[in-house]
Parts: C-alpha cells; sequence; structure tokens
C-alpha cells in the first residue's frame, strides 16, 4: 500500500489536511505547536471511475478498490535533528513511508498562530527541508566513520566503491541539496536503500492557500523539478462534511475540477512511478497498483506472492474494450484480447486474467 506522511511546521494546515483527505476527526487540528505527538493514520480508497463500469459489465458482487495511507507526522521545527521540540521522533516516523507530502503556509488567518509570525512559504519550506538534510549528514557521517576505519589494507578495495558514493553525496547534502536531487546509478541506489535516507524520498510540495479563488491565481514556487498543488484545506475539510452528490455540486459551483484528494493521489502516483491494472469477474471487480515497467509475472505478485512462480500466461485487455465488449465473452468474440507471457510489461488500465499452474 503507498504511504505518504504528511510534514510541515506546527500550523501549516497538516492535521486539517489529514481529516479532510480521510474524512475523519482523527487527528487533533488546534492553535498550537504539537497537538499532533504519535502519528495519526487514516487509509483512504482511492477513486477510479473506471472500477464502476468493469463491475457493471462483469456484474461483480464486490467492487475492491486500491488504497492509499496517509501519515499525519507532528510539526518539525528549526532544530529538529538535534532533537527540538521531539524532532528525533518525529523524522523517525518519516522513515517509515513511501513519500513526502509537505505542507507549507501561504494563509493569512490571525486566529491561528505562525510559529516565525510570518507568512513566507519558501522559509518554512527551506527549514524543514534543512532539517531532512541534517538528519540524513548524521546517519552519512555514522556510516562513513565506520567505513574508513574498515577501508585499509585488503579491505579498501571492496570499501571504495560505497566510500566514494557516501563522500560524493556527503559534499552534495552540505551544498544544502537534497539525496533525490542527485543521479544515480542502480549499483548505488542498492548502497543508499541501506541507509533509509530521509532526503532520497520522493516530495510533493503542497501549498496551503486561503481560499479556492486563489487556486489559478496565487503561484508559489518552492523549488524547481519538485512538484507542487495548491489546495485550501480549509474548503477540502468543509467538501468532507458534505454528501458526495453536494460536494460535487460545490466543486462545480467554484469551478473546482478535482479534490485535493484527487490531485495528491495523482501526483503521489506519478512520484512513485505507479501505475493500476485490473481483475474483473463476478466474484468481484479489484484494482490492484504496480511500479510502471512490472512485467506480468510480478504483477501476478501482487495478487498473490505464490503467483509469480506459478505464472504460465495472462489474458490481457483495455478496460475501455472490455466495458464496450461487455465484458471477457464480447473481448473474446471481437478479438480485442490478447494472450501475453512472462516478458509482457502490465499497463495503466490493463485488465487482466492470470493462468497458474497449482
Amino acid at each position: 500500500m503507498l504511504s505518504l506522511g504528511i510534514v510541515g511546521l506546527p500550523n501549516v494546515g497538516k492535521s486539517t489536511l489529514f481529516n479532510a483527505l480521510t474524512g475523519s476527526k482523527q487527528a487533533d487540528a488546534q492553535n498550537y505547536p504539537f497537538c499532533t505527538i504519535e502519528p495519526n493514520v487514516g487509509v483512504v480508497e482511492v477513486p477510479d471511475n473506471r472500477l464502476e463500469k468493469l463491475g457493471a459489465v462483469s456484474k461483480s458482487e464486490k467492487i475492491i478498490p486500491t488504497a492509499i495511507e496517509f501519515v499525519d507526522i507532528a510539526g518539525l521545527v528549526k532544530g529538529a535533528s538535534e532533537g527540538e521540540g521531539l524532532g528525533n521522533k518525529f523524522l523517525s516516523h518519516i522513515r517509515e513511508v513511501d513519500a513526502i507530502v509537505h505542507v507549507v503556509r501561504a494563509f493569512e488567518d490571525n486566529n491561528v498562530t505562525h510559529v516565525h509570525n510570518k507568512i513566507d512559504p519558501k522559509e518554512d519550506a527551506d527549514i524543514i527541508n534543512l532539517e531532512l538534510i541534517m538528519a540524513d549528514l548524521q546517519t552519512l557521517g555514522r556510516r562513513l566513520e565506520k567505513l574508513r576505519k574498515q577501508a585499509k589494507g585488503a579491505a579498501l578495495k571492496e570499501c571504495k566503491i560505497e566510500l566514494d558514493l557516501l563522500e560524493k553525496l556527503l559534499e552534495h547534502l552540505e551544498s544544502g541539496k537534497r539525496a533525490c536531487q542527485m543521479d544515480f546509478i542502480e549499483e548505488e541506489l542498492e548502497i543508499l536503500q541501506e541507509l533509509y535516507l530521509l532526503t532520497m524520498k520522493p516530495m510533493l510540495y503542497v501549498v496551503n492557500i486561503d481560499d479556492p479563488g486563489d487556486l489559478e491565481e496565487k503561484e508559489v514556487i518552492l523549488e524547481k523539478n519538485t512538484p507542487h498543488i495548491k489546495i485550501c484545506a480549509k474548503l477540502e475539510a468543509e467538501l468532507a462534511e458534505l454528501e458526495r452528490a453536494e460536494a460535487k455540486q460545490y466543486m462545480d459551483e467554484i469551478g473546482m475540477e478535482m479534490s485535493g484528494l484527487d490531485k495528491i493521489i495523482v501526483k503521489g502516483y506519478s512520484l512513485l512511478n505507479l501505475e493500476t491494472f485490473f481483475t474483473s469477474g463476478e466474484p468481484e471487480t479489484r484494482a490492484w497498483t504496480v511500479k510502471k515497467g512490472a512485467k506480468a509475472p510480478e504483477a501476478a505478485g501482487v495478487i498473490h506472492t505464490d503467483f509469480i512462480k506459478g505464472f504460465i500466461k495472462a489474458d490481457v485487455v483495455e478496460w475501455q474494450d472490455f466495458v464496450d465488449c461487455n465484458g471477457w465473452g464480447g473481448v473474446r468474440e471481437k478479438g480485442k484480447i490478447r494472450l501475453e507471457g512472462k516478458d509482457y510489461v502490465v499497463r495503466d488500465g490493463n485488465v487482466c486474467f492470470f493462468h497458474i499452474s497449482s
């Protein structure tokens, strides 16, 4: 399951956004720092209009969307990497998520205190990023110290690749850049996996604005080549209180095409290079998430790990053809189905039936 950690300074709207995204009041949204201590976790179904259409033609008893996990992590402050504001504890929670949703405040509200008494999204973002970099510098420093002791005599050769990589990365981090902004080859990525660096995680900036009228007007660029979306967390919280039809009507009235949840999910999937395939039949129609480039046996393995070894072949059809031809019988009759083997790369929107040896 995709896991997104919501981070930012205190009082930027993280918990309000979390509650809106998860349709809950689980996170305490109050006007003081550290009202969130332990992370709140919410699991949300990923909206996908294709599921209902597939389920209708298959006359499925159940329709099961894929899901995404949001983790509301307590507000970080300057000095968090040194333990300020329970920082070390909060930073450890970030290590467990797949990607970071970095919320910055661009709204004015005299009733909600800003920890630095001014609204400056760029400065807020820089503070959080610096703390993540500082925490990684500590991790890197400990690993380098150990490596340098090992890299003597005969052991020097086997340590050299990692040593060179970490020294290069150390210089990169010390320049104020996150690890994910550096290019690595496959072998280097395998080495770095063991370090669980915070700044290796993909990041999405969420700019929390005053009102929906600013969605198109207020341009905030915090960092080049890092995705940004603008959300009014207060509005998202209001929409979460409404029935689906009412929320859609209200969004139409104000010219809002996508909800904040949909925006974050779309960007989150893109950040992590994910896509969705489907299985569909009378018992159930279901969405599954795989990495782009996954081959058919890997996709089958998402359903059950034993299917990787037992994979024989897969019936594959595009979801729209499946709907237009009224299910499996129709796609076979009209020649829209393909029989694919172990080297087939699954694509977003494929409907698959896997043949597995018993």
